[in-house]
């Protein structure tokens, strides 16, 4: 190819601009001429830059520079589309994409997301939001773009921001088994098993959604753990797996619950032989709306902080199996939880040593019982 003087040159093509500045220009894998994304001073600066472009093809290193002109929207969409994801994730990811994500990116091609613009849209998000949930979204955002990455659109990730996508949530507060006692009584005869599971077993909202008559072990006693109903934000429960692998268990429970076992079965559970272990008054399954109104109102009677959610009655139970001798595995094991390099680490624990966690932690709490009737007994006689 000719160069501005008439000289023949091995590679591309360089031209000087009436600006006075130069133009470069080379052959793609395809045979396109493609030219760089800005003009030179000098020719040598030109000549500088192709002599670049030619060794990156020669090793295979060559980007085309088009690929990313992929709209962001269109891409993200997709990757969600394309993941077989937890009806509840899903439902939070487009959640987040649809109102922090795409107002700002959705516009722009995948190769126009710059770490700048990255830098920026933290900045802004986290005087509109909660740390937690830029974080989620941050997260989401680098996830899709370093699928992007692998997909040969882009070269590097823009999302380069050291911690931004960690969340320092704070420790949740441990209820008393006072409190899980008087919570149990606030919310009355029906939902009363609910409280105990929950802090005892303990089982997820959404495993107790899904619980049925068959799940009941009154030898155990214990229930088992087999599926799971997420409520979504529109209401629709999402019946399906547990949450992981691990969350398909036998959750031994402590012996005084057997006869709450027994009295639910017989009083509150669905008839039909595998009807639902909990249901409203009017015989459908529970809605988080209206057992969320229930919970407020035995929040607030039993004194407890107003951020205690009914998933933190779980820490109860994971305090209790620990100060009853229950390994992490053993704790792992109650909850539901699976992790590759604990499982590795710490040994099996089976049924029996769920029975022998669940006695500790009846003992547990039948003292702590003892001793808060012994307290009020003595200030009883103290009046």
């Amino acid at each position: 190819m000719a160069n501005g003087k008439g000289k023949r040159r091995r590679f591309g093509a360089i031209r000087k601009l009436p600006s006075g500045r130069w133009q470069a220009r080379y052959p793609g894998p395809d045979g396109v001429m493609r030219p760089a994304d800005r003009t030179f001073e000098t020719s040598g600066d030109a000549d500088d830059w192709l002599a670049e472009k030619r060794t990156e093809l020669r090793r295979g290193e060559w980007h085309d520079p088009d690929a990313g002109a992929v709209n962001f929207a269109e891409y993200a969409v997709q990757w969600v589309d394309e993941r077989d994801l937890a009806a509840t994730t899903e439902e939070l990811y487009r959640r987040l994409l649809r109102l922090h994500v795409l107002p700002t990116f959705g516009g722009l091609d995948l190769d126009e997301i710059t770490p700048p613009r990255v830098r920026t849209w933290r900045a802004e998000l986290l005087k509109a939001t909660g740390a937690t949930t830029v974080a989620k979204c941050y997260r989401l955002l680098k996830a899709i773009m370093e699928t992007a990455v692998d997909d040969e659109l882009i070269r590097r990730n823009p999302c380069r921001i050291k911690g931004a996508g960690k969340e320092s949530a704070p420790e949740r507060p441990v209820a008393t088994v006072a409190q899980v006692d008087a919570l149990a009584d606030a919310m009355g005869p029906r939902w009363r098993l609910m409280v105990y599971l929950a802090a005892y077993g303990p089982a997820r909202p959404e495993e107790q959604a899904e619980m049925r008559r068959p799940d009941v072990d009154l030898d155990v006693p214990g229930v088992w753990v087999r599926r799971a109903a997420p409520e979504l934000t529109t209401g629709r429960r999402v019946v399906g797996d547990t949450k992981s692998a691990a969350g398909k268990r036998l959750i031994a429970l402590p012996a005084f619950m057997a006869k709450d076992l027994r009295r639910h079965l017989d009083w509150y559970a669905e008839k039909a032989p595998d009807g639902l272990l909990f249901v409203g008054e009017k015989g459908k399954p529970f809605r988080r709306s209206t057992f969320g109104r229930k919970w407020r109102k035995a929040r607030v009677k039993v004194g407890l902080p107003e951020d205690f959610r009914f998933y933190d009655l779980r820490h109860t139970g994971h305090t209790l199996s620990t100060q009853s001798g229950a390994t992490l595995k053993d704790t792992m094991v109650r909850a539901g939880q699976s992790s590759e390099k604990a499982a590795m680490i710490y040994q099996h624990s089976n049924h029996e040593r769920q029975r022998e966690v669940a006695a500790g932690i009846n003992a547990r709490v039948e003292a702590q019982r003892a001793a808060a009737g012994e307290s009020g007994t003595d200030l009883a006689r103290g009046g």
